[in-house]
């Protein structure tokens, strides 16, 4: 157990730096690569106006994937008026990175804190996702898989400016990485030419991913249920309708929220919360 403890600190130590890491390097080749050699000419009217589109839809895209990540850390969903012992329940499973309290609540030996309806903890971000940060959690979703997918469609487009690269057949992704890092090592490519075809599997990797467990939390989040609750085949008898619980989460200015990181829900107490637990 300690050794599978020591793992998971250190997981989430590292998942952050990678995100950073990523997000980094995506600006870098966006802006140091992709716009200059697919707009080489940025002064003709036409290519200066698809420079600015793509320019302000990439910053768009990355602004709120960045803002929800922020908001996400910035309202952690742990009690601020709880510190409870960690004494499992009688229905404990057995989970190394939380225990289930017999008041309802979860205390994460990760955050080493009670987490109000715990959802499960995120090792990007660091900390649990609950009730009070689920809505950023999932728009942090949906904008990663968006600036993840929409990379990888200026990638493609990049490799088929600079290195004449077809995708017309569609085995020609499929075969991309294996072909790219054999004809790396015969010396018939560059480094920077294998990086770039390893960031579009990353980039459809973490996209695909996103966007599959945003679909997830939503249909969680609309029957009222937690992947806790879920893992421990606990049935929820919600008796409020799925807009009742995707206004809980989403507020009444969901609109707002959906283009921009800011809050929409009011920040409820923990005895108001209570009342929502498992």
């Amino acid at each position: 157990m300690f050794t599978r403890m020591l793992k998971l600190r250190l997981l989430n130590a590292v998942a952050p730096a990678y995100f950073f890491m990523a997000t980094t390097v995506t600006f870098i080749l966006h802006f140091c690569f992709f716009i200059p050699t697919i707009f080489p000419n940025p002064d003709t009217s036409s290519l200066a106006g698809s420079t600015t589109l793509h320019t302000v839809v990439f910053l768009f895209l990355m602004f709120n994937a960045l803002g929800n990540y922020l908001m996400t850390i910035k309202y952690p969903a742990a009690s601020a008026n709880e510190t409870a012992v960690p004494v499992c329940s009688p229905h404990c499973s057995d989970k190394v990175d939380a225990h289930y309290l017999l008041n309802g609540r979860h205390f994460c030996k990760l955050c080493k804190k009670v987490i109000l309806k715990r959802d499960h903890h995120c090792f990007f971000t660091g900390n649990c996702i609950g009730n009070k940060n689920m809505r950023y959690f999932i728009m942090f979703c949906i904008y990663t898989s968006c600036t993840c997918l929409y990379s990888l469609v200026l990638g493609v487009a990049f490799l088929t400016v600079e290195y004449s690269i077809s995708f017309e057949n569609p085995l020609t992704f499929l075969t991309l990485l294996p072909l790219s890092t054999g004809y790396f090592f015969i010396g018939s490519i560059s480094g920077l030419q294998l990086f770039l075809v390893l960031m579009l599997y990353v980039w459809l990797g973490i996209g695909l991913v996103c966007a599959g467990f945003c679909c997830q939390q939503v249909l969680l989040v609309a029957r009222g249920q937690t992947w806790c609750q879920m893992q421990r085949g606990q049935l929820v008898e919600n008796q409020s309708p799925w807009r009742s619980n995707l206004k809980d989460v989403f507020g009444t200015r969901w609109i707002l929220g959906l283009i921009l990181p800011v809050q929409t829900v009011e920040t409820c107490s923990d005895d108001a919360d209570a009342h929502k637990q498992d």
